[in-house]
């Protein structure tokens, strides 16, 4: 391999002007989220936005050494970034600070490291290496095993602090194996398991039977009655018995605000004062923003603290009411920009690693975006993830900055094997 040195003449521009569009962006809302008149400087380090600051400041000299760093360090150090988040999840397991219930983070000094953050672009850069190496196909039922385990590891122990939202954005990377031949149809089950799940909370065990059934009794008939068919669909609608079965175990399991959560989310129950408030008040606040929004400052909702976790989780709620339907349209533009750019970079790199590794990039920014969005607006169940570049917090902010350079790096380099 050999990097050109004029890499840097190769940067994308793009890439990066999108990112420093997105960070101010998200810094400013976090001013407005959290403005307080007794503390307008902007330097106040007692304030989250005077804080932020300094995470930006951090994050850009992040960026700045990912970008002087020989695009090889990455790829050679692919599994040692992996075995170090696998064993700082271990670590902030033992030694690690709880916070809302949640023991995700490691405290150093005055600030607090989130190791999850972190773990989505290990696990990124150890997947791509993987699935770049020789030998490794997804028509290999041992190489998909692989993946699911590279992938899935690092969410268990996520699961266990326990985060489900970050343990959920792994998920994301099935893209990544379907974009590099993951069979069809180990997709569409697991979007099939997903469709089970919700008719399970929603209807009564007999009634989800009766509906399988049918299905399967439509297969029959669609496809020829051959007894392979007839078995394959017997078969078929057994695994989805026991699934129906299987995720009502794994729901009252679930801790009882996830519960209470979903139950809101699915029309179960309605409970704007408890559960339900974060989601009630955050829609409020969008709406109340109209065509053009309310003006920078003056957004009602967000400077009285109508709405929980106004500058980390629901930081959008302070785009929609001061910026209104016209700077949220903006900003989810930028996005949806970002993401796609970064599909037509990775088509086009000349190696497998940089790649997957930019599908990878894609799919966890897309994950994010769609989820945080979603639950802010009610669409989706409130599992607490940040929206990149936007929310306040350090490790995300630097996670993404780290996630995002390291494949502008890439694309700069044109490295071939």
């Amino acid at each position: 391999m050999r990097e050109d040195k004029g890499f840097l003449k190769n940067v994308d521009g793009w890439l990066i002007l999108i990112y420093l569009i997105l960070v101010v962006a998200g810094w400013l809302n976090i001013y407005a989220a959290v403005y307080d008149e007794n503390h307008s400087s902007i330097f106040d380090l007692s304030q989250r936005y005077g804080k932020q600051m300094l995470f930006v400041i951090g994050g850009l000299v992040i960026a700045i050494l990912v970008l002087l760093v020989d695009m090889r360090f990455f790829m050679n150090t692919a599994y040692l970034f992996y075995g170090l988040s696998i064993v700082l999840l271990l670590a902030v397991l033992v030694i690690g600070t709880i916070v809302s219930g949640q023991q995700a983070w490691i405290q150093i000094g005055g600030f607090s490291l989130q190791p999850a953050e972190f773990a989505k672009f290990a696990t990124n850069l150890a997947l791509a290496k993987y699935l770049s190496s020789s030998g490794v196909s997804m028509k290999r039922m041992s190489s998909i095993l692989m993946s699911f385990i590279v992938i899935f590891f690092p969410a268990v122990l996520i699961l266990l602090q326990p985060d489900t939202g970050s343990a959920l954005v792994f998920a994301a990377f099935i893209l990544v194996l379907y974009r590099e031949g993951l069979p069809a149809w180990i997709v569409w089950t697991g979007f099939a398991a997903i469709v089970i799940f919700m008719l399970d909370l929603l209807l009564p065990f007999w009634i989800v039977l009766i509906i399988l059934g049918l299905g399967t009794g439509a297969l029959i008939f669609i496809n020829k009655k051959t007894f392979k068919n007839i078995a394959s669909a017997i078969l078929l609608f057994a695994v989805a018995a026991g699934f129906s079965y299987g995720s009502n175990y794994l729901f009252d399991k679930l801790e009882p605000h996830q519960q209470d959560r979903i139950n809101v989310l699915i029309g179960k129950e309605v409970d704007l004062q408890g559960v339900g408030y974060n989601v009630n008040q955050s829609k409020i606040a969008i709406g109340s923003g109209g065509v053009i929004g309310k003006g920078y400052l003056q957004g009602t909702q967000t400077k009285f603290n109508f709405v929980p976790e106004q500058a980390t989780d629901f930081i959008f709620c302070t785009v929609g009411e001061e910026w209104g339907f016209i700077g949220s349209i903006v900003i989810l533009s930028l996005f949806l920009v970002l993401i796609l750019r970064i599909m037509l970079l990775a088509e086009r790199q000349r190696n497998e690693f940089a790649r997957i590794y930019g599908y990878g990039v894609a799919a966890i920014l897309f994950f994010h975006v769609l989820v945080n969005i979603g639950m802010v607006i009610g669409l989706l169940p409130v599992i607490g993830i940040p929206l990149p570049f936007f929310s306040y917090g350090g490790s995300s902010l630097w996670a993404f900055t780290l996630l995002l350079f390291v494949f502008i790096k890439q694309d700069a380099s044109r490295i071939a094997f």
